[in-house]
């Protein structure tokens, strides 16, 4: 059993139901073309200097490698993967902007909109 992540990047303002809309998108097969977007690609090279998206005793991952498209990255978790890896890319999601999409219940985890002052 996996429990499974998607970050997402979509245009500024993107809301909830735009990360919904595009999950849908892709799981009925439309896919953004080209090459990952810059902040999927330093997110999945961050992601995986710390875990490495390959099979492994203390891997997190129930599925490897890691699903990069253009425009996001699924990442299947095993069911018992430390709680220190989901902070993790909590943490690397809202580092690099990118939406947070938990596909089991729908919900949406924007990154933190940034404190002046």
């Amino acid at each position: 059993m996996s429990f499974d992540l998607i970050v997402w990047a979509l245009e500024p303002g993107a809301a909830a139901e735009d990360v919904r809309a595009a999950h849908d998108r892709c799981r009925q097969g439309v896919h953004t073309p080209g090459h990952p977007e810059p902040r999927i690609s330093a997110f999945y090279r961050a992601i995986v200097a710390g875990y490495p998206d390959r099979p492994g005793p203390d891997s997190p991952w129930a599925v490897t490698p890691l699903h990069v498209a253009a425009d996001h990255v699924e990442m299947n978790l095993d069911e018992s993967c430390a709680d220190q890896v989901l902070l993790d890319i909590e943490r690397l999601a809202a580092r690099h902007h990118l939406m947070l999409l938990d596909p089991q219940d729908g919900s949406v985890y924007p990154p933190p909109t940034p404190v002046n002052g």
